[in-house]
């Protein structure tokens, strides 16, 4: 049996500590007695028959006709699916995605249904590269839709293909692509590795115009979201989302929700060293950890990227279940907890966390510095779930280059968001109400985002106001081993050695502060009692 997720109490005899630095990682020493180790759960065990899980699903769903009464011949039916931010690191083939739409393919040719289109739902991020979407689909997908036109990415600008499906009683607009509001059925696949996805923020996001995600992705919103990975009710955000669901069940099209789950088995050898304990190192994965950070001091910084974008993740399905939303949606959220839940007890003075190569929002790219913020206090600061890790005013301290580099094709309209607006300001809610108009409306970065492969031009506000809540909470946030100009663009403070950070918190926690680290690799959720 996998054990469960602990936290370790540090002591003179516990060894260093690894910590992720971009694309390498260090060893850390963390001070005795007030500092402890949160740990992921180990993987649990995935199904034994994933293609006989997902058939099952579809023929006995969760408060829905099962999905071949829900088909007919003259029917509009239209396939949706996550895009490349997720997984990460990317799963390796087949992709459940590939899995759950090829069965329902199957169903659709049983029931002669021939109108079919398929639709990366992108939202605002950038388009699918094709060897992704064959990795994500497989080739026979492909080869079989994308030819004819049936297959293709999501465009949140192109306003002759968007519908309004109605208003919330906030006034929200609910806005999304024309061809899914017109189909008689949307079948939606979806693989959910954190509990903040899936549910109805698939569509609301994924297949939503700018002006519908802009009542939800806000400063506003953001700040006022207490975990994104607790209860809705804790969550502007999800709160948003979820009355604009409402408007989808009463007045849009029958949605079909078909969501899988899986584990923590991300990194496979070599460099499966990463998600052990490190007591537990054998003399294989310490002579692996040194051999990997020497090789990897060596090369140049693409070089490194291709080597960790290349890994393909070994994950296992631990569940799948389809039908009404809300109600599947119950269930994920449970096997997702399941695999991510760890009990803390109490808050920190201080939080450490090393920031790794990858976020969703740099897949096969570089993790800019607007994305080590994103990452650092949008993402890995919120993976709690009542009250956040480190107490209010306390210190974060993060690991990772923060080079000033940036990757023209995917994220153009990120290097002037670095020049010009964190030049202005760091604040969400000044920047969205001064610049984000600016970069939304850019004829430049509208066309790079629907012709190219770039985010969208509002793009990194959002990757920042995501950190919103982090940077509200914290009273110093410090990143270790950063070029220190770029650092101080973000509005946080460089520090060259961890115990060169622990001596600048002092100023705010004193000299004897508790100190928590999160252990990533994998990924847990921390549930602060």
């Amino acid at each position: 049996m996998p054990r469960p997720g602990f936290v370790l109490d540090v002591d003179r005899s516990t060894p260093p500590i690894l910590f992720w630095r971009g694309e390498g990682f260090s060893l850390e020493k963390l001070p005795a007695d007030r500092s402890r180790i949160i740990y992921p759960p180990e993987p649990l065990p995935g199904l034994d028959d994933v293609d006989g899980a997902i058939r099952n699903a579809l023929l006995n769903p969760i408060d829905m006709e099962p999905l071949p009464a829900l088909l007919r011949p003259d029917m509009k039916l239209t396939i949706v699916f996550d895009d490349a931010s997720l997984s990460l690191p990317k799963m390796r083939r087949p992709d459940n995605r590939q899995r759950v739409i090829e069965a329902v393919l199957d169903c659709a040719a049983d029931a002669g249904v021939d109108d079919i289109h398929i639709i990366a739902a992108l939202g605002l991020h950038r388009r699918m590269h094709e060897y992704e979407l064959r990795h994500v689909l497989g080739d026979r997908i492909f080869d079989a839709f994308h030819p004819r036109g049936m297959l293709y990415q999501h465009d949140a600008e192109d306003y002759d293909n968007l519908a309004v499906i109605g208003e919330t009683d906030h006034g929200e607009i609910v806005e999304i692509s024309k061809r899914a509001a017109e189909s008689d059925l949307i079948v939606y696949a979806n693989v959910n590795q954190v509990a903040m996805d899936g549910g109805w923020k698939s569509i609301t996001t994924g297949l939503a115009s700018y002006r519908c995600l802009s009542f939800h992705h806000n400063p506003e919103s953001l700040q006022n979201t207490r975990s994104l990975m607790g209860h809705r009710d804790h969550s502007a955000l999800h709160k948003s989302i979820w009355r604009m669901g409402k408007v989808l069940r009463d007045q849009g099209p029958k949605i079909f929700q078909i969501e899988t789950t899986i584990n923590t088995d991300a990194f496979p050898s070599p460099f499966d060293f990463l998600s052990k304990r490190e007591w537990e190192w054998s003399a294989k994965d310490r002579g692996l950890y040194l051999a990997t950070t020497k090789s990897l001091k060596r090369l140049p910084n693409g070089a490194k990227r291709k080597i960790f974008h290349s890994i393909e993740a070994p994950y296992a399905t631990t569940s799948v279940q389809a039908g009404f939303t809300p109600s599947v949606h119950e269930i994920t959220l449970e096997n997702v907890y399941a695999q991510h839940l760890v009990e803390v007890e109490g808050q920190t003075d201080i939080l450490t966390m090393g920031i790794p190569f990858i976020c969703p929002y740099n897949p096969e790219g570089t993790m800019n510095p607007i994305l080590v913020m994103c990452m650092g206090l949008g993402y890995l600061f919120n993976m709690y779930r009542n009250k956040p890790l480190v107490r209010e005013g306390g210190v974060i301290i993060m690991t990772h280059p923060t080079y000033r580099e940036f990757n023209p094709v995917h994220h153009p309209s990120y290097i002037d968001f670095f020049d010009e607006v964190l030049a202005d300001t760091t604040d969400p809610v000044v920047m969205g109400q001064k610049w984000e108009k600016k970069y939304a409306e850019d004829e430049w970065y509208r066309h790079l985002y629907r012709t190219g492969n770039a985010y969208h031009g509002v793009h990194p506000f959002y990757a920042w106001y995501w950190g919103a809540h982090g940077q509200q909470h914290a009273g110093k946030v410090i990143i270790v081993g950063g070029d220190p100009a770029t650092v101080r663009r973000l509005g946080f403070t460089p520090a060259s050695t961890m115990d060169d950070a622990f001596e600048i918190a002092s100023d705010v926690v004193g000299r004897s502060p508790t100190i928590s680290h999160l252990h990533v690799p994998g990924v847990l959720v921390a549930d602060v009692k």
